[in-house]
Formats: C-alpha cells, structure tokens, sequence
C-alpha cells in the first residue's frame, strides 16, 4: 500500500495485492499480482474502489500527473469526478 496523495479533501492510496509475495525469493504458489486505487472523499465520508480497466485510466492519469505536474485544484478537479462513484462508507477497523 503506497500513499498517493493526502488533503484536507481526498486521499490516494494505491494497493498492491500480492506484490509482497511476487517479490519473495522463497518458492511459493503462483499469484496473480494486482493493483488498484482507493480514493476517499473526507468530505463525504465514502470511498471507492477501482481496480481493472477503472485502475488503468487512473494510474494513465496518476503518470501523466507525474510528468506533467498538475496544480492542487486540477489533481482535487479530477479526484472530484471519481468521487462521484463513491458509494462505501469509510469504516474504520
């Protein structure tokens, strides 16, 4: 799990499940490594998940983000349009 971005209106946490084992020099099973992004809107109180084609055009965005360094209000401008999606409410365990 890496950290993305944090505001006082979103936070951007990109998940790698599996990777740990995938980097492991001890023989284990096959897995299948996969990534997706949580996005949590702070203000609403509800998170998204995206994974599959969802996570391809957000980490297409996140590099173009990385090359192109975008203001606070065009990263919160796109962060805004997933948030729309949010539908879970952010539990805390």
């Amino acid at each position: 799990m890496q950290m993305l971005y944090d505001s006082d209106s979103f936070v951007v946490v990109h998940m790698l499940h599996g990777h740990e084992a995938a980097q492991s020099d001890a023989p284990q099973e096959p897995q299948l490594v996969r990534h997706g992004f949580e996005i949590v809107d702070k203000r609403s109180g509800k998170e998204v998940y995206l994974d599959g084609s969802w996570a391809e055009m957000f980490q297409a965005q996140v590099l173009e983000w990385q090359r192109n360094t975008p203001t606070q209000e065009e990263v919160e401008d796109t962060l805004e349009g997933y948030a729309g999606l949010a539908q879970n409410p952010v539990l805390v365990h």
